[in-house]
């Protein structure tokens, strides 16, 4: 199975544009605004550093597990850039992992991601002009679709470069985002009352019912 060779970390100023780019390009779409937004903003950031660490800085998930990738996997360079493409060395991919299935399936979820982030957002922004319950576009079909922006957008990576911070940071963002919503769902059932019971009763939180629409 060849890999390109080629050092792949160190790269401490690719660490620092991705991250910026990435977080940049969600705050974009997020335009976090109260102190719950921020927080869930910050900790989505926090999840973008550690993963572009890993992928260009110093590849902790390799080190620690190097004796058994070494003896499962003989032969493969694993500092090059390529084999930290976990997933397609893992499966056999022996071609450019870019290319690699876990890969496409992780480009498909980031772009979903950022995509629902950013039709969210005018859906949001609008309502709140407007001082009325969002109920149309994304959220027609879910009542937070910018919480599953972020996992969207967070399962992607995973499929393209799994690391044990960010296996690990991963549940724990979940969980924060669900209590998040439960707040969010209370302010908004104190300040729309039947409007937003009718909309909960309609429409899944996170995962949405194909072919259902909610009813505000």
């Amino acid at each position: 199975m060849d890999r390109d060779s080629a050092p792949g970390y160190g790269l401490w100023s690719l660490v620092i544009i991705n991250s910026l780019v990435f977080i940049i390009f969600a705050f974009s779409f997020a335009k976090p605004q109260s102190s719950r937004d921020w927080r869930s903003f910050g900790a989505f950031s926090g999840f973008l550093v550690a993963l572009f660490t890993e992928m260009y800085g110093f590849p902790l998930t390799i080190y620690l597990l190097s004796g058994w990738l070494s003896a499962r996997f003989p032969g493969i360079d694993w500092m090059s850039h390529d084999s930290g493409h976990l997933l397609e060395t893992i499966f056999g991919w022996k071609t450019n992992p870019h290319w690699g299935p876990f890969h496409i399936i992780s480009n498909i979820l980031i772009v979903a991601g950022f995509w629902l982030l950013a039709s969210a957002w005018k859906v949001l922004y609008a309502a709140q002009r407007q001082h009325r319950l969002a109920t149309s576009g994304p959220y027609a079909r879910v009542r937070h679709p910018q919480y599953a922006g972020f996992i969207l957008i967070m399962t992607g990576f995973l499929f393209q470069w799994p690391t044990l911070v960010t296996l690990a940071m991963f549940p724990i963002l979940v969980f924060m985002y669900l209590h998040l919503a439960r707040r969010e769902e209370r302010d908004a059932r104190a300040q729309f009352r039947d409007a937003y019971t009718r909309y909960e009763a309609n429409t899944p939180a996170f995962f949405p019912w194909f072919g259902l629409k909610a009813h505000a």
